[in-house]
């Protein structure tokens, strides 16, 4: 599929490749942890004001995981409790923490005028497939648990996430729709990881490579799963679930110059046959990543503001 950057996309990936950073490929798990931190003062707009923020501790059977939570100044409340989503930061399962998500989460906030909750899954390869997951579903299990205290509104409660934040918000979905829940009001799911096969025509053309390169995510799936057979668990590739029929209701973007896009548009379209409502929104001169990129890419700000639309949209 011919792909065109849009010019200001464009500009972004040419000053990245003068900056000549270091493939992540290239470096070992913390060094490109450490390279990704810094490089979002140079991309994050500035943070909107809220009412409150707050660091979490969430139970685990392996310990804490800590998460962060965000109240808008002017959350929607009904008897005093507001709807929420419960947030997956994106980096490939391998980078990525609270802090490189903390100003989109700020956005969300504020414009879905609803509590989020950013959680801080932990990070392969110290911690392989299914950690993240387990920590995903456990963390989405006590917020609902805990709704009440929260000041959050458990029958109004979602998940969202970037990249692999979308694969675990996916994977979420699916474990609450097969197990105890909770019930959930909807899922957010930008330019999500769902196939570990890779095989979409999007992990092939060369138009696709930008930021995310086709080698970067072999590198991320590599320190991620243990091995083939993680590919066809349902709990990695959300796509390989034997149904889709029952999730709540989905958003999903995508963007041109994105491997992933091809899946993610395909997954779309498969929760659309399964009966699920599904929006989506195509941002076709964009790269993977652009979503985080809101003081250079001002499409970024308006994905935030229609996901916050659509997200109000759910009651």
């Amino acid at each position: 599929m011919p792909v065109v950057l849009d010019p200001d996309a464009a500009a972004v990936y040419r000053a990245f490749l003068e900056a000549g950073r270091p493939a992540y490929e290239t470096l070992t798990a913390p060094e490109a942890r450490a390279d990704y931190a810094q490089a979002r003062f140079a991309t994050t707009p500035e943070p909107p004001a809220l009412a409150r923020v707050a660091e979490l501790a969430i139970p685990a059977p392996h310990g804490a995981i800590p998460a962060r939570l965000y109240v808008p100044k002017e959350p929607r409340r009904h008897d005093g409790l507001s709807p929420a989503l419960v947030f997956f930061h994106g980096g490939g399962w391998v980078i990525g923490d609270l802090d490189s998500h903390d100003v989109v989460c700020r956005q969300l906030a504020v414009e879905g005028a609803l509590i989020v909750i950013s959680v801080d899954y932990r990070l392969a390869p110290e911690h392989k497939f299914p950690a993240a997951a387990d920590d995903a579903i456990a963390a989405t299990e006590w917020i609902a648990a805990n709704a009440r205290e929260l000041g959050i509104d458990a029958a109004r409660l979602s998940i969202g996430g970037d990249s692999a934040g979308g694969n675990l918000a996916a994977v979420v979905a699916l474990a609450a729709r097969d197990g105890n829940g909770p019930a959930l009001a909807g899922q957010v799911l930008i330019y999500p990881a769902v196939d570990f096969a890779m095989t979409h025509g999007s992990h092939s053309e060369p138009e696709t490579s930008v930021l995310l390169t086709h080698s970067v995510i072999r590198w991320f799936r590599d320190h991620y799963l243990n091995g083939a057979a993680d590919i066809h668990d349902w709990r990695a590739s959300p796509a390989r679930a034997a149904s889709l029929i029952g999730l709540p209701p989905a958003y999903v973007l995508t963007a041109g110059a994105d491997p992933l896009r091809d899946e993610g548009a395909e997954y779309a379209d498969r929760l659309r046959q399964a009966g699920v409502s599904v929006t989506t929104r195509h941002y076709p001169g964009q790269f993977h990543g652009f979503f985080t990129m809101g003081k250079l890419l001002p499409q970024a700000n308006i994905a935030v503001r229609e996901i916050g639309a659509w997200l109000k949209g759910l009651g």
